[in-house]
């Protein structure tokens, strides 16, 4: 039980790997707070998780500060404590190319990724520095750390928390708190299945797989169980020693 009693909160925790994140900490003995837009997915991943009162479910459009800031200040006062922040929603909004890009979809891909991020680790620090201990992780991509065509908004936001979670690690790291993120290759889940590949102009997700499977040293998409381990290690005692890292999940596609 590395999490044991340990208060979790997730944002986009009801699909994806916000879900299996929320799994493997329940396995590992946390309470669990999970964000997310949809009042029906999130009591539906409540009935699948069978967690009883170790898991909680907090309407959240993360575009809203209101919304995000009530999620985290419900986790901290569930039990008085607030020990792991998850900051997963996001993702490829309206991909396309720069050129063709409005200023509304931009704003849209900013909101929901980078703006998000740092708003949650504000409003987590609010509450975990005085206790002086926390984990925060931010998920990131693997296209933080490349760029491809089509896919500029979303690979500009992932690039800007990785930046911001090696800035933010040596603010507080003498606080007892960690600050991570985690950069998964591609992962297959509802959103992919979506939206993939529509700004890079291919024909859909077996086109999208193809691809990433080529570039991947595994030579496959990455599962979220893959990502949820990892997420359960960096928020355990054991990872107290690393912060301000961009830890890639993609199977070896990026070259750092």
């Amino acid at each position: 039980m590395l999490l044991q009693d340990r208060v979790a909160v997730i944002t986009g925790g009801s699909a994806g790997i916000g879900r299996a994140i929320a799994q493997a900490y329940l396995n590992e003995g946390a309470h669990v707070v999970i964000g997310s837009r949809s009042e029906e997915s999130g009591e539906k991943v409540l009935a699948e998780l069978g967690a009883g009162d170790h898991a909680r479910f907090v309407a959240t459009d993360v575009t809203r500060r209101e919304d995000l800031d009530r999620l985290i200040d419900e986790a901290h006062g569930w039990h008085g404590h607030l020990d792991v922040t998850v900051l997963n929603a996001g993702g490829v909004g309206k991909s396309s190319h720069i050129s063709k890009m409005d200023d509304d979809e931009w704003q849209f891909e900013l909101d929901m990724n980078i703006t998000h991020t740092f708003r949650g680790i504000r409003q987590s620090l609010r509450h975990m520095l005085p206790q002086e201990s926390g984990r925060i992780l931010c998920m990131s991509s693997v296209e933080g750390k490349r760029g491809l065509p089509g896919i500029g908004g979303y690979a500009a936001n992932k690039a800007a928390i990785n930046a911001l979670v090696r800035s933010v690690a040596h603010e507080v790291g003498t606080s007892g708190i960690t600050v991570n993120s985690i950069c998964p290759g591609l992962v297959v889940t509802d959103q992919v299945n979506d939206r993939a590949g529509k700004g890079q102009g291919m024909s859909g997700v077996d086109e999208v797989i193809a691809k990433y499977s080529r570039e991947a040293a595994v030579g496959r998409p990455v599962t979220p169980e893959e990502v949820s381990a990892v997420a359960v290690f960096l928020a355990s005692a054991a990872a107290s020693g690393i912060t301000g890292q961009n830890i890639s999940v993609d199977g070896g596609t990026a070259h750092y």
